[in-house]
């Protein structure tokens, strides 16, 4: 039995867990994911209503949060957006539809709360299939005017986006303090940290930009 729902704050310290298992070593040895759940839910860009676990036979197996962004374009004008993440599957679990489930039941909740338009970070690999397009395509950038290879954007509403330049600002609970984060990760149960082919393809993609 599936059921997706809201997350609860008893399910605080096992949702943080299961992203800590997700992202261990995948981008850097280690990870922050988890101390990223661990603030996030006090920031005031912090959506609660799309907070949401994913449960397997009532076992808490993912989640995904959301937090609010924005756009804004040459005239100064400002368009609110989404973004997610961390979205979190325990390992055992991935690459079984469950992140698909968990995102596009996120996907119909945001759009009821009438919300258009998502922009994230990550690889394409994971995310085209749901829908999402190179930011390039939709002319939105960063605040240097470069278009990142893994920036992407969907439309939850067709054709909400005219075209006109637009730059990204993400919620400022995304710039996590390092040592804050090693700090926590270091109060939790020991994980062993090692070098990972993964984290060499994050690199070469969070350096690449779109010409």
């Amino acid at each position: 039995m599936i059921n997706i729902r809201n997350e609860t704050p008893q399910d605080y310290e096992i949702v943080e867990n299961i992203t800590r298992k997700a992202f261990y070593n995948m981008y850097i040895p280690g990870c922050v994911e988890h101390y990223l759940v661990h603030i996030m839910r006090d920031h005031e860009d912090f959506i609660s209503e799309l907070d949401f676990v994913i449960e397997v036979d009532g076992k808490i197996i993912g989640n995904v949060m959301y937090t609010k962004a924005k756009l804004i374009d040459e005239n100064n004008n400002q368009k609110d957006v989404l973004t997610f993440g961390p979205l979190s599957i325990l390992p055992e679990y991935q690459r079984q539809g469950y992140g698909k489930m968990l995102l596009e039941y996120s996907f119909k909740k945001a759009t009821e709360l009438g919300y258009d338009t998502i922009v994230i970070f990550g690889s394409p690999n994971n995310y085209i299939s749901r829908g999402f397009k190179s930011c390039k395509k939709y002319n939105i950038c960063v605040e240097d005017n470069t278009y990142p290879t893994a920036m992407m954007v969907k439309e939850l509403k067709p054709d909400t986006l005219d075209g006109r330049k637009w730059i990204y600002y993400e919620s400022p609970v995304m710039n996590i303090n390092e040592n804050d984060a090693k700090k926590y990760d270091d109060s939790l149960e020991k994980m062993e940290k090692f070098h990972t082919s993964t984290q060499e393809e994050f690199y070469i993609l969070s350096n690449s930009i779109l010409r």
